[in-house]
């Protein structure tokens, strides 16, 4: 059971990564991926991957919060080349 449910969170993962340019809401779930992945780990006793993966939710929830901003306020939209 705890195989499926890190290969489900890693799936989410990989497709909200893929989608982020999409929509802000991607940015999110991916940064929710994170979290979950994090859980994950740390269910499985494998603590490095925990805190990278902690520290990687709380960049995506950094960007999500300035794609937010940047959105709202009405800046174009920057893509990355």
């Amino acid at each position: 059971m705890l195989t499926l449910f890190g290969s489900i969170v890693v799936a989410v993962m990989f497709v909200s990564y893929w989608l982020e340019s999409r929509s802000r809401w991607f940015v999110l779930l991916f940064a929710g991926g994170c979290a979950a992945t994090a859980v994950y780990s740390a269910l499985a006793g494998v603590y490095p991957i925990t805190v990278i993966e902690a520290l990687w939710s709380l960049v995506a929830l950094q960007r999500f919060a300035q794609r937010s901003r940047r959105e709202s306020s009405g800046i174009a939209k920057v893509t990355p080349a």
